[in-house]
């Protein structure tokens, strides 16, 4: 997700961050790259213009300039702006006491809005909510079909009719989610190839049937700025509330995403990040800014976490932690409690810190499929007293689980790394990453350092101190 414009802005940002002082030459430099690392992502010229020209009024102000970390205080500018940039406001949906709340999904044929009232529809009754589907969407064939059965999936109910009018067919399906005691009703309505008139008025003719609490614009985030100029012919015919942005995991860029609020003044309040029903999130500027400047994500991390993992999984846990305890099962339980959150990619790259450093890696999520047939291999005595498994027992446990002795004996290598360091936290120690300690000074965020190069460092240190 904004790979691309992420490299070039802390590539931009990294010079900066390193200088004790800076000036006028310096600011300039960083300047012109972020306006390149903008353009090349496909932002509006003007948001380009603007922006840049906001962070450089700020970055030559004395506060800055006199600072002890100028660097760090140009970045924060940067975020400060990119966060304003994408919207400050809430990314909540509006809910109305008379029920239902009525949210109607618009946009071109091809933007996905089926599958994202689908992926609605989850986030609503996650949200402790009784959605509804209505299919008004009477022109794309199987529309009807694709919505019927994505309901089924879910457990949501969805009311469609065999009709040509998709204005009788949001009266009758609000009349049904009413009586049916459904609290939200989101509305599938048509699309087409582009932007014309009898979009338009099919629209508004259903807007004034349904008198939805939210409109809201689902564009494609792949398509740069042809989604911004899509979200402007909405927005001079059909007012929108704010935008969906669909495939936004695919977006390198992030052209669209940077341009469509400062252009139709609207806000984004939710992103689809991936093909599966429960992968659309609610948009938060700041945190976007975050991840794209490499700061990580730790309160959607948090909240991931919270979804994904059951409360007395985490009790349990937690007491384990607190013992120094990490057998074979809690591996195996911490394993899938990490896949339910999501890739592994994506959720590394949400730790501060760590997202940067594995940009180049490959995580083959393959190789958990691998562990847990390891460990499922192992008998419960094994499982729970690692200490036991000895060259037999290894050479049993790859030939049960289709794998070789050394992976084997990677895993059990890496449970009592694990162990040492749920013992290391349990006594108040910081654990390290394997290979890696930390180096921190001068207020900066900590980076981690290879440990050679750190006792290197000590080398050439004693070798002066004799000198």
């Amino acid at each position: 997700m904004f790979d691309t414009l992420s490299d070039r802005l802390q590539g931009a940002l990294g010079d900066l961050r390193k200088r004790g002082t800076l000036d006028e030459e310096s600011i300039s430099r960083a300047m012109r790259e972020i306006r390149l690392a903008l353009l090349e992502a496909d932002v509006n010229l003007e948001v380009v213009k603007d922006f840049t020209a906001r962070v450089r009024e700020r970055a030559m102000g004395q506060d800055v300039l006199k600072s002890v970390t100028p660097g760090q205080q140009v970045v924060k500018i940067v975020h400060d702006e990119l966060t304003a940039l994408m919207g400050t406001g809430g990314s909540r949906l509006v809910y109305t006491s008379k029920q239902p709340t009525v949210i109607l999904l618009a946009g071109l044929q091809g933007s996905g809005k089926t599958t994202t009232a689908a992926k609605l529809a989850l986030l609503l009754r996650n949200d402790g909510r009784e959605p509804a589907l209505v299919a008004a969407d009477l022109q794309r064939p199987a529309a009807i079909d694709q919505l019927e059965q994505l309901g089924r999936e879910l457990g949501v109910p969805v009311y469609s009719e065999e009709r040509r009018d998709p204005v009788a067919a949001v009266r009758d399906g609000l009349a049904r989610a009413q009586a049916d005691g459904r609290d939200t009703v989101v509305l599938d309505t048509a699309g087409r190839l582009h932007v014309d008139e009898e979009l338009m008025d099919e629209l508004a003719r259903v807007r004034q049937e349904a008198k939805p609490h939210n409109v809201l614009l689902v564009v494609d985030a792949m398509t740069g700025q042809e989604a911004v100029r899509v979200a402007q012919s909405f927005q001079e015919h059909v007012a929108f509330d704010g935008v969906v942005l669909t495939k936004l995991d695919g977006d390198a860029r992030g052209g669209a995403a940077l341009s469509i609020k400062a252009v139709t003044g609207r806000p984004i309040k939710l992103v689809s990040v991936g093909e599966k029903l429960d992968q659309l999130e609610y948009f938060h500027p700041d945190r976007m800014a975050s991840r794209i400047l490499g700061m990580g994500d730790v309160l959607s991390l948090v909240e991931k976490a919270e979804q994904a993992i059951e409360e007395d999984e985490q009790e349990e846990m937690e007491a384990r932690i607190r013992k120094g305890q990490f057998t074979f099962d809690d591996f195996l339980s911490a394993q899938r409690m990490l896949r339910r959150m999501g890739p592994l990619q994506g959720v590394l790259k949400m730790i501060p810190g760590i997202g940067s450093q594995l940009k180049d890696v490959n995580i083959d999520e393959r190789e958990l499929r691998r562990v847990e047939a390891i460990v499922l291999s192992m008998t419960p005595h094994e499982r729970n007293t690692p200490h036991v498994i000895d060259g037999k027992r290894r050479l049993r446990i790859a030939r049960g689980s289709g794998t070789t002795v050394q992976q084997v004996n990677r895993l059990i290598d890496a449970r009592k790394q694990m162990e040492k360091m749920m013992k290391g936290m349990s006594k108040g120690k910081m654990p390290q990453l394997p290979g890696l300690t930390p180096e921190a000074g001068n207020g900066a965020p900590t980076r981690a350092v290879p440990r050679k190069a750190k006792k290197k460092k000590k080398k050439q240190k004693r070798t002066q101190n004799r000198r």
